[in-house]
């Protein structure tokens, strides 16, 4: 297959954003005890998740969680002998020096409301009129002024803080994490990646700051059923296996490599090839050549082929999936089919779970020393 190398310069833009605004509403939001925080938060979590999207929280327009009055200054007083709250810090790449500023912001021992700048805690993009009478000395008690421990985690060769859509770190031992950034699309990657850590976005355009949800059974589930589908198309390859289990499924795999922009490597093409010509019961595969997959593009090869692999993006397969005839796998998703890699549902019950039924889905395409990115120089896994 012939190839063309192109130099490519990227070029990172960095956005500057009311960094003071995000930081007083984090504190007005996060109590900066950590037992504070599950308390007011947390443990309300299970009730919470059934309140329909969009709906406000309370008489105001922000979370639910009160901040130090000015009447009760002894919690507003940082304290030495309390636990911080956890928080990990992530953004998309305009947004990292951002991320830097506001762990400088919640890390520090006490945290002052510059009285030149207002104050613009609340979740909207300008304060009420009832606020704009309130001192504001008085104003910045209402925020929690203790020290957090704010960490901004790293999944390399990514910028510190930085996610992708399809790349993602996994957190340890965090209360919640917080986005910066406006959208989803990422957000949602270190979600699926860390089912049990409680996601917030702080969107620095319209300053607001939103609790994020995520059906992790639902993703989770649906794309299981592709992959057993999968698999049970392998049986009919076998030898073996019974002439209406032979006849009743079609005979091919297609392997699809995208052409738009940098999405396809071929080398990956040629290691999934590898890995379905070792399979236990060899797979019989043909390549496809896409700059877009479509249901009604992949429509067209019915009924010939029983499963695609697509090496375009992984979030193709996780949020379109359910809308193609034909299972649509992600390289991952075609180890744990062949038997090369472990599924995320078998995961043993407590071990690593969030809540039963919901494991932990792998968001490492881009991660170093991930087999996904081994694979892209290496032709293998």
């Amino acid at each position: 297959m012939d190839q063309t190398s192109i130099k490519t310069l990227y070029i990172f833009v960095e956005i500057a954003i009311d960094s003071t605004h995000l930081a007083q509403t984090v504190r007005l939001n996060f109590p900066s005890d950590r037992q504070q925080f599950h308390e007011n938060l947390l443990n309300s979590e299970v009730t919470d998740r059934l309140i329909p999207a969009g709906t406000k929280i309370g008489s105001t327009s922000h979370l639910r969680i009160e901040g130090p009055s000015a009447s009760r200054e002894d919690e507003a007083r940082p304290s030495t002998s309390r636990e911080p709250t956890r928080l990990a810090l992530v953004s998309t790449i305009q947004f990292v020096a951002a991320l830097q500023r506001l762990k400088e912001d919640l890390t520090g021992e006490s945290f002052v409301v510059d009285p030149t700048q207002p104050t613009s805690g609340l979740l909207e993009a300008s304060s009420s009129s009832s606020d704009a009478h309130v001192p504001s000395d008085q104003q910045a008690n209402t925020l929690w002024s203790g020290r957090y421990e704010a960490m901004i985690p790293r999944s390399k060769p990514l910028s510190p803080g930085e996610i992708l859509g399809c790349t993602a770190p996994r957190l340890n031992d965090v209360d919640a994490l917080i986005y910066l950034g406006d959208g989803r699309f990422h957000l949602e990657s270190i979600m699926i990646a860390n089912p049990s850590v409680p996601a917030f976005r702080y969107d620095p355009y319209s300053k607001k700051l939103t609790r994020e949800r995520y059906d992790h059974r639902e993703m989770q589930s649906v794309r299981d059923a592709a992959v057993q589908t999968a698999r049970r198309s392998i049986v009919a390859f076998s030898h073996d296996a019974p002439q209406a289990a032979r006849s009743d499924s079609p005979p091919l795999w297609g392997v699809i490599l995208g052409t738009l922009g940098r999405q396809g490597n071929f080398k990956q093409l040629e290691a999934i090839t590898n890995q379905l010509q070792a399979s236990k019961t060899p797979i019989p595969y043909i390549h496809i050549l896409l700059s877009e997959l479509s249901p009604a593009k992949l429509a067209l090869f019915n009924p010939h082929i029983s499963t695609f692999i697509q090496t375009a993006c992984p979030r193709l397969s996780i949020d379109w999936g359910y809308a193609f005839d034909r299972p649509l796998l992600s390289p991952y998703e075609t180890a744990v089919a062949v038997g090369k890699t472990a599924s995320w549902m078998d995961e043993e019950d407590g071990v690593g779970r969030s809540e039963p039924g919901v494991g932990t889905y792998p968001m490492d395409f881009y991660s170093a020393g991930s087999p996904w990115a081994i694979s892209r120089a290496t032709a293998a896994f």
